[in-house]
């Protein structure tokens, strides 16, 4: 089944932060899929422009960040509560860009790459199209994954599902990998390692490189 053939069970884009409602409806959650888009991959450079969220019941929010917006109360308080596990696809990239361009710290965090190269070492292959297509068999269409996403007001339908895509999986496959991570003896390193993100982020935003080497 393609995934465009099925749309999200509610869809709503929002500027600048989500509305109290959606905030109340997320809050609920055990559990959030995050992803972010950006203008390139150099934190400090590269203005963050989107933000999206997805819950299990598929309610999928796309956040607008405006350019030079500083601060989003409604999406802080959420990446911020601690009772809401924040699932990621190289989380270490989004949880930079949360801080550098909002000033939030997310936490707790589930990173599915990091799950992933530990649990899948059967492959090399830990790119999010590779790790949902044998997981929750579906094929991500990333054509629009190099496009210019500053253009806030003006983002594309073919952006808009991209970015929607590219949460909508995550929590499957999430639950996925944990089984996997706790059959092969691995969950508590996992869980180790996902607490070393904000720092190693905060390190990406400061361009401090391979400070761990000799």
């Amino acid at each position: 089944m393609s995934n465009f053939e099925a749309a999200p069970s509610n869809f709503a884009v929002f500027n600048e932060d989500l509305d109290n409602e959606w905030t109340e409806r997320y809050s609920s959650s055990d559990a959030l899929a995050i992803d972010t888009e950006a203008m390139g991959l150099i934190h400090g450079r590269d203005r963050l422009c989107l933000v999206q969220i997805c819950d299990l019941s598929d309610n999928v929010a796309c956040i607008k960040i405006a350019l030079g917006q500083k601060s989003a109360p409604n999406l802080k308080s959420l990446m911020e509560n601690h009772s809401i596990e924040k699932v990621f696809h190289y989380a270490r990239f989004d949880v930079a860009a949360l801080a550098n361009g909002l000033e939030i710290n997310v936490n707790p965090i589930f990173c599915t790459k990091i799950a992933s190269k530990l649990a899948r070492t059967y492959t090399p292959r830990h790119g999010l199209k590779d790790v949902v297509m044998e997981l929750a068999g579906i094929e991500l269409d990333k054509q629009a994954q190099s496009s210019d996403w500053g253009k806030v007001e003006d983002l594309s339908s073919k952006q808009l599902a991209y970015a929607s895509n590219d949460v909508r999986y995550l929590l499957p496959i999430k639950e996925k990998l944990e089984y996997m991570l706790q059959r092969e003896g691995r969950l508590k390193l996992a869980q180790k390692t996902f607490k070393c993100i904000p720092v190693i982020s905060e390190l990406d935003i400061l361009r401090f490189q391979n400070i761990f080497e000799h």
